[in-house]
């Protein structure tokens, strides 16, 4: 996937860079927290290069789903501050993200400095790709940097508005996420292995598929195993599971690659309305069973799963996992995905390329203190499972090599 990327232009000297991130971080009393802010630290050398050419940085975000309101909860000003703490630099906040008022901060600034939009989603054009807003985003600017991987997947005026306007190019970090992705997709080593848990089978359909054509084996864990049971006429209790699920089970149950698919060997399952009461692991493979009565719901892969997954995992040259294992914001049911989150980690780097992506996902791994030794850690989620299905997504497109 050629892209036109930073190192392309030759002089930034002076230049008015509009860099577009992906700063949607959750901010509680008017602070990011440092363990939320892993999105804003990977954005950091960026800024650095961009100071250190002399680029004028005008960073813009959204922040949450405002629809075109302006609450005061999903101000950048938060963000803003954990960036000046983080760059080691001042990040002015300006009142707005365009404006007379915006092009008259931004024409003052000087060389090396950086400033920050309002969020760009209190403006309603910005999802809706409006012309007029794009253009009055790029009067701000000289260059249109993109390093927001997180919303690629987002046709918005802020990552593909702007690119009719303004030359364009990929930051550092959507770049690396390209190429990592991309690898994984067209040019894996073998044994390759797909790791995929959370919910929403329906919404995972066309990348579950497309691995099954392309990887060795693909492993299935958290919410997502639901619907597979119950196709198969077993009792899921209260486990999530929509009948658009039910519907993309039976239809990957024909994929021709079906037997890569890997369900655990047992699972985990308790009261989800009283997580510290009794849980049972039950074992898949040695008894009929009725995996939940009515008030309980999978929780947890079991410790003969996370046994056989080790396996895979140690035998593979390449991994990509998205998605938890389980409810792994509870401790008693986080031990799948904090067990798997460390043996790809210790995989990583070496043996192993390991691509990890997904909020939860990445957040378990952090958890492990390993995140560092994962070879290439997404910050998107949508994004990353779309490239993974094999689509361009449209905020790349703009920024491809003709």
């Amino acid at each position: 996937m050629p892209l036109r990327v930073l190192e392309d232009l030759r002089s930034l000297k002076g230049k008015r860079v509009l860099l577009r991130v992906d700063f949607n971080v959750p901010i509680a009393r008017g602070k990011v927290g440092a363990e939320e802010d892993w999105r804003i630290r990977r954005v950091v050398p960026t800024i650095e290069k961009l100071r250190k050419a002399g680029a004028r940085v005008v960073v813009a975000t959204h922040i949450g789903r405002p629809d075109g309101k302006k609450p005061a909860a999903l101000k950048t000003d938060a963000v803003a501050k954990r960036l000046s703490q983080l760059a080691h630099c001042t990040v002015a906040k300006l009142p707005d993200c365009v404006g007379e008022k915006v092009e008259e901060a931004v024409a003052a600034m000087k060389d090396g400095e950086v400033v920050m939009l309002e969020n760009l989603r209190f403006r309603k054009g910005e999802e809706e790709n409006d012309p007029h807003f794009a253009e009055a985003l790029s009067r701000l600017a000289d260059v249109f940097v993109n390093d927001a991987f997180g919303v690629a997947h987002r046709a918005a005026a802020s990552n593909v508005g702007v690119t009719r306007y303004l030359p364009s190019y990929a930051g550092p970090l959507l770049a690396a996420e390209a190429d990592a992705l991309t690898r994984a997709l067209e040019a894996p080593e073998r044994p390759y292995l797909v790791i995929m848990g959370g919910a929403k089978v329906s919404s995972k359909i066309g990348v579950i598929a497309q691995m099954l054509s392309v990887a060795d084996r693909v492993l299935l864990g958290g919410a997502l195993i639901a619907p597979f049971y119950k196709a198969m006429s077993h009792c899921i209790g209260m486990t999530p599971c929509s009948g658009e699920d039910l519907e993309a089970v039976r239809e990957l149950m024909r994929h021709p690659y079906y037997k890569k698919l890997i369900l655990p060997h047992d699972v985990v399952i308790a009261d989800p309305k009283d997580p510290g009461g009794k849980l049972t692991a039950v074992d898949l493979q040695e008894e009929p069973f009725d995996l939940c009565r009515d008030h309980e719901a999978i929780l947890d892969i079991g410790p003969k799963t996370i046994s056989a997954y080790a396996s895979y995992i140690r035998s593979a040259k390449m991994i990509v996992w998205n998605g938890p294992m389980g409810w792994f914001e509870q401790p008693r049911f986080s031990h799948g995905t904090l067990a798997l989150g460390r043996l790809v980690a210790a995989r990583s780097k070496g043996r192993t390329f390991g691509v990890v992506g997904g909020g939860e996902t990445v957040q378990a791994l952090a958890r492990t203190g390993l995140a560092d030794c994962v070879d290439h850690v997404s910050t998107g989620g949508g994004a990353m499972l779309e490239i993974l299905e094999g689509k361009v997504l449209p905020g790349i497109q703009p920024l491809l090599v003709e």
